[in-house]
């Protein structure tokens, strides 16, 4: 008997717009003791879905039915789902820095969550919360539980987050984009914690993530969604093995780990529909390359032998990989002077620990390194290694405690005053959080015409010139200079902060892990743009990402941290091939890239039905 069964659920969602239209009749099964996965571009309805059977959209209007051990949660009250939520249901949301306590400690807030259900002593319940804080990889858990969220790394608070899902082994989990913000490593420990729970406890888990190859990798069962419609659901082999429906095509072709660091990569065109119009035919028809006059009318859900199901008028069209071919873009660094020189570099932190009490902590310890006028060098590690701080003293944003930074002749210890914004403006950064690294109150105009007015190098007429030509250049439409950055999708903010980093010409760009949260499809639009950018303006870049396959696609060379220290610097392909130390092979095993489509020649059809009521 399914855990989960879901039956024709839609949700609507008033806003001063008009009624957002988040899900409509989806349907699906959740076996006991498997990790089914939802997967879609942001704005699909994953999240809300995940909400509205939490009862955590008190707003929102849903039909349908969500039995859960035969009790249908969207029927129960308040009070009811309470008493649910924690004992019998877990959540491990996407942001842990906004689901934690700033002013409580760790310890206290994961054993709230054990009061809070059972009657057990302080001493037990802590006890219980260091175990499990070990459990996910939390070094020196009962040392640790009085410590605070901010003095946690990010993957660390992610930790935390899981630790607190799992505290009272619920038999149920919704785990919200669990390892957006982890290592690759880190990725792969949280998983496989999860799926052991899976196999040894008959943990059941519902997850969703724009990460397919991690998907893949874990998944029994997929669920694909788009607009608030269900367009394939099936086991994981089937549906990234031979998918049916063009859109889970286009996200498994847009990641960069199965195209070679010579092909472009491809990518979704235009952008999701709005929820709040009522679609006359097919959802995906404005963006699929296949759609015909007949997409216009709604489609059926055709049924196949292996289990899938997918919402199309057509059987699956084999795709296309020879439309994707790049060209080599390797970076010729044959007898060029390297435009950041780096020489035993090291950087010490003292941080308060108690009163009157203070102790080091060595971030950087002892750096070489050369980034080659050009070139476009990766730096991967594992959260903690020194990669941003790195980054950050390049940029000067950061004093370094001993060694050596030189760039393009200038030694950065000897800068000071005017001379430092006359350099900055020859080393821009593009930070990893595109919406909070720009002011929501300021309109884009002004925003990417900041540097360019703080340095006078424009004003009036000639400045709203150049930054709707700098728009123009990233993909923006010029004339959106008066929207605010909520106006724009999380890959438009991201291409607005590379506009903003161009607009002074720099000769350095860092990217401090650029895509992570970005959907595949807006992914691989925003890093082809990189390198379309990187081509036609000869750019220098220093590419910050815990995802390999983002950096071998990307990189000339990489250079790997642990520890505060580069243990191996290669050529990508080099990395790659043949790595020689022991950590670079650990970090390659733990990356999951997903399966190449195959041709979805072979599929049996058993079944075509009626879209009304299937979906």
């Amino acid at each position: 008997m399914p855990l989960i069964e879901a039956r024709n659920i839609s949700i609507r969602i008033p806003t001063e717009d008009g009624v957002v239209h988040a899900a409509r009749n989806l349907s699906f099964t959740v076996e006991a003791g498997s990790l089914f996965g939802i997967a879609g571009e942001s704005g699909s309805g994953k999240s809300v879905l995940i909400q509205a059977i939490m009862g955590l959209l008190p707003q929102a209007e849903i039909e349908g039915e969500c039995l859960f051990q035969g009790q249908d949660l969207l029927a129960m009250s308040q009070d009811e789902l309470r008493a649910l939520r924690g004992r019998q249901i877990g959540m491990v949301f996407q942001d842990p820095l906004s689901s934690l306590h700033p002013y409580y400690s760790i310890g206290r807030q994961i054993t709230e969550v054990i009061h809070t259900h059972e009657d057990v002593s302080k001493a037990e319940a802590r006890r219980r919360a260091a175990e499990m804080l070990e459990k996910v990889g939390i070094v020196n858990a009962a040392a640790r539980l009085d410590d605070f969220p901010h003095q946690f790394s990010g993957g660390m608070r992610q930790r935390v987050m899981i630790a607190m899902a799992l505290i009272l082994e619920p038999p149920l989990i919704f785990a919200d984009e669990p390892t957006t913000a982890l290592d690759v490593t880190v990725q792969a420990q949280i998983m496989e914690l999860l799926k052991r729970m899976c196999d040894e406890l008959g943990v059941t888990i519902v997850m969703i993530t724009h990460d397919l190859g991690l998907l893949s990798s874990v998944a029994d069962r997929v669920m694909i969604l788009y607009a608030g419609h269900r367009l394939e659901l099936g086991p994981a082999g089937a549906v990234f093995g031979t998918p049916a429906h063009p859109y889970t095509q286009g996200l498994l072709l847009s990641s960069p780990g199965i195209s070679g660091p010579d092909e472009a990569l491809m990518s979704i065109p235009g952008r999701p529909p709005s929820l709040l119009a009522t679609p006359r035919g097919c959802i995906f028809a404005p963006r699929c390359p296949q759609a015909q006059d007949i997409c216009r009318t709604p489609p059926p859900v055709r049924e196949y032998a292996d289990g899938s199901a997918a919402l199309c008028h057509f059987e699956p069209v084999p795709h296309d990989m020879e439309a994707l071919s790049h060209g080599d873009r390797m970076a010729d660094a044959t007898g060029a002077a390297p435009l950041v020189s780096i020489r035993g570099l090291t950087k010490t932190y003292r941080i308060a620990s108690g009163f009157a009490r203070t102790r080091e902590l060595q971030v950087i310890k002892g750096i070489d390194l050369d980034v080659i006028r050009g070139e476009t060098l990766g730096l991967v590690g594992e959260s903690g290694c020194g990669k941003s701080t790195l980054a950050r003293i390049v940029a000067g944003l950061e004093p370094a405690t001993g060694g050596e930074v030189n760039f393009d002749g200038t030694r950065l210890s000897d800068v000071s005053g005017q001379d430092w914004r006359e350099l900055r403006k020859r080393v821009q950064i593009v930070f990893q959080d595109p919406y909070g690294s720009l002011n929501p109150r300021r309109r884009v105009g002004a925003i990417i015409g900041a540097p360019l007015k703080i340095h006078g190098l424009a004003q009036g007429a000639a400045l709203k010139d150049e930054v709707r030509r700098l728009m123009g250049l990233v993909g923006l439409n010029p004339e959106h200079y008066n929207r605010f950055p909520n106006e724009f999708s999380g890959g438009q903010r991201q291409r607005i902060g590379i506009a903003r980093a161009l607009a002074l010409k720099p000769d350095l760009m860092i990217f401090d892990e650029p895509v992570s949260a970005l959907d595949v499809s807006i992914q691989a639009q925003i890093l082809n743009l990189i390198r379309e950018l990187q081509d036609e303006l000869n750019l220098t870049s220093l590419f910050i990402s815990h995802d390999l396959t983002v950096v071998r696609h990307m990189c000339d060379r990489i250079a790997v941290m642990n520890g505060g220290q580069i243990i191996e610097l290669e050529e990508a392909g080099k990395i790659f091939a043949a790595p020689r130390e022991e950590y670079t092979r650990t970090l390659l095993a733990a990356s999951h890239v997903p399966p190449r489509p195959a041709t979805p020649e072979h599929r049996e059809l058993i079944a075509t039905l009626p879209q009304q009521g299937a979906v």
